[in-house]
Parts: structure tokens; C-alpha cells; sequence
């Protein structure tokens, strides 16, 4: 159940910005991108921490740093140059984004980043929360950011029952940030909350007994920080079974680089069938498989067990199974022979990645 808003309750800006960013000041991590105004270095770094932990994404942002010193040297790769460091991230659609926005960013803007939130915005793969970031942490724009963590912290000190995920709930959490952000150092304070989330007033076993808003939380008062923030609804999750034809020749590998539409488009993998529901092998082999090889002779050589691959609204459960031609045959435009050294060098999601250890170490 929802949590009502106590529509009369306000956390002023007395109350709220000192208090965080002198707890922010003791209690900061020293992260890389903390130390620069740099718009490129910046905007790589919220790109990369989108839906990633900090842990995980400070090895690639450095990684990108080293690959790619300057927007122009983004610019200046290839796609698939792009795609192989990003491989593991997921979400790859990111990585485009960030591609074509480099892009961008060199014809149209001589690289120079635009300088102010609204600006920011028509760049692609660059939102609301990337804009506002971008424009405070590196231009000093007076605007809020909101991510999960400030809707979080917003949600719990206002007591705020409307459902974060709905335009309502974010409609009164950024009225609720306007009132506090100072003007005059709106780039600590949007570092503050956010960082206040991640450390303090985390999702689960918040530090409420040492929180230095004890006092003002109207969450801890009503005894509802474990219900907040409300979310109304959950995207239903599907499920799809993949057949992937790991097809060899001697040295040649036959890949397929994914050109539809989807979170894997421009990433490497192996010819597939995919179905809504589990399929026995020897329906694969005599349909989606036979098609392809056509007259070729082939022998399957073994069947992987089940890799399962979680993403946000899909669960995807992948066998792969080994086939050996004796001659390579001509294959659609969306696919190629490469020799196992190539093989290693493309970019692949990390279902395909996992398998791939682990056959290649075998």
C-alpha cells in the first residue's frame, strides 16, 4: 500500500543542503571523475555508471580513457572498436548512443560538449538526468539531477507515497529539489544526494541510527522508510530459448553480426534459432539448421548445457550447439567465416562471451 503524502510537510533549503554537504564533504569516495570539469570525461563516466555499479564501471571508464583520450579519438573508431570495449557492460545500446554522440559532438559542435542542460538533451542517448549532471558538475548550471538514489532520499524525507516510477511521483520530487538546491554550489549539492543514497540511505539496511537527517526525516517519524520509495508496477518479465549454431571449418568460425534492432544490435554471435518455448535439438538441426548449411555436410559434435542470461524484462535461456562442416559455404550478408584468432577480437554479448571461455579454455 502507498504511503499518503502529507502534502503540508516541506524540508527546506535550510535544513537539507548544509546538512548533506557537509556529510558529503567527510564522507565522499574519491572516484576519478570527480576530479575533472572535462564535459567528455564527464559524460563518459554517467554513460558508463547508467544501470552499472561504480566498481564495475570504474575499470571501463578508465579503460575508455586509455582507448580513447578525446571525443575526437570516439569519433574517430569504429563501431565495432567501440562495441569490444564496451563487451560485459550490457545494455549495449549505451554504447552506440555514446558512439554517435561523440560523433556529433565533432561535426556538429567542433567538439566542444553545449554547455547548458537543455542543450545537452537533443544529443543522443544524453536524458534528463545525463543533461542535468553534464550542465552542474562541469558548467555550474543551476539545475537538480535525479536519479534512483536522489528519488530514493527525496522519497523517504518528504514521506512521499506517489509512485516514483509514474510522472506524478518524479513531478513532486523535482519540485521537492528545486526548493533545496542552492544556487550558489548547485554541482556539490547534486553530488551530495546522490552520493548520500549510495552510501546512507541506501535501498535495503538504510543507516537511519546515524543519519544526520534523523530529525527531519519524515519516513523514519511515520516508520515507512522500509515501503519507500512507492513503485507502482513492474514490467512483466518474458522468456525466449536460443539455439545458437557454433558452426567451424578447420580454422573458420561462421559469426553473425546482429544489424536488428535490439540490445545486442552491432554485437557478434553465432547463427540462432530463437523460440518461445524449449525445443528438442533435432528440430533445430532439421529446420533452422538445415536451411542454412544446405547441401553441406555437417556432424554435431555436442550440445552445450543451458547458459541462462538475465536482463531487465527478458530471460534468455541459450544452448549452443558445436557443428563441423567439411568446407565452408556461402552465408548471408549479416554473416562471415573468421579464423579463431579474428574470433577473439570482435565484440559479443556476454552470453556469448561466457560460452566462449569456456570452450576455448576446454
Amino acid at each position: 500500500m502507498p504511503v499518503l503524502l502529507d502534502s503540508t510537510y516541506h524540508c527546506g533549503p535550510m535544513q537539507i543542503a548544509p546538512k548533506l554537504i557537509t556529510w558529503y564533504e567527510a564522507n565522499k569516495r574519491d572516484l576519478p571523475w570527480r576530479h575533472t570539469r572535462e564535459p567528455y570525461a564527464v559524460w563518459l563516466s554517467e554513460v558508463i555508471l547508467q544501470q552499472t555499479r561504480v566498481d564495475q564501471g570504474m575499470a571501463y571508464y578508465l579503460k575508455f580513457l586509455q582507448l580513447f583520450p578525446t571525443v575526437f579519438d570516439l569519433a574517430a573508431a569504429s563501431e565495432d572498436a567501440v562495441l569490444k570495449a564496451w563487451q560485459g557492460l550490457g545494455y549495449y545500446s549505451r554504447a552506440r548512443n555514446l558512439h554517435a554522440t561523440a560523433k556529433l559532438v565533432v561535426t556538429e559542435y567542433g567538439g566542444q560538449f553545449p554547455q547548458t542542460a537543455a542543450e545537452l538533451k537533443s544529443l543522443k542517448g544524453i536524458g534528463e538526468y545525463t543533461a542535468a549532471a553534464i550542465a552542474s558538475f562541469c558548467y555550474g548550471e543551476n539545475i537538480p539531477v535525479m536519479d534512483g538514489n536522489v528519488l530514493r532520499v527525496a522519497a523517504r524525507l518528504t514521506a512521499m507515497g506517489e509512485p516514483i516510477d509514474k510522472p506524478t511521483g518524479r513531478g513532486h520530487v523535482m519540485a521537492f529539489l528545486w526548493e533545496w538546491i542552492p544556487s550558489e554550489n548547485p554541482d556539490t549539492f547534486n553530488q551530495a544526494i546522490m552520493e548520500f543514497g549510495a552510501l546512507q540511505c541506501t535501498p535495503r539496511n538504510p543507516g537511519c541510527s546515524e543519519c544526520v537527517f534523523s530529525s527531519e526525516c519524515e519516513a523514519r517519524r511515520q516508520g515507512s522508510v522500509d515501503r519507500l520509495p512507492f513503485k507502482q508496477g513492474k514490467t512483466a518479465v518474458s522468456h525466449v530459448w536460443m539455439y545458437y549454431a557454433v558452426i567451424t571449418c578447420g580454422d573458420q568460425w561462421l559469426v553473425r553480426r546482429r544489424s536488428h534492432s535490439g540490445i545486442w544490435k552491432g554485437l557478434y554471435d553465432f547463427p540462432s534459432a530463437d523460440v518461445a518455448e524449449p525445443a528438442e535439438v533435432d528440430e533445430i538441426l532439421s529446420g533452422y539448421l538445415t536451411g542454412l548449411v544446405r547441401q553441406a555436410a555437417f556432424q554435431l559434435l555436442d550440445v552445450s548445457e543451458e547458459f541462462k542470461h538475465v536482463l531487465s524484462h527478458r530471460v534468455v535461456h541459450a544452448r549452443f550447439m558445436r557443428i563441423n562442416v567439411q568446407e565452408v559455404f556461402e552465408v548471408p550478408d549479416d554473416m562471415r567465416w573468421v579464423t579463431r584468432e579474428n574470433l577473439r577480437e570482435l565484440g559479443v554479448s556476454r552470453l556469448v562471451d561466457r560460452y566462449l571461455q569456456q570452450l576455448l579454455e576446454s
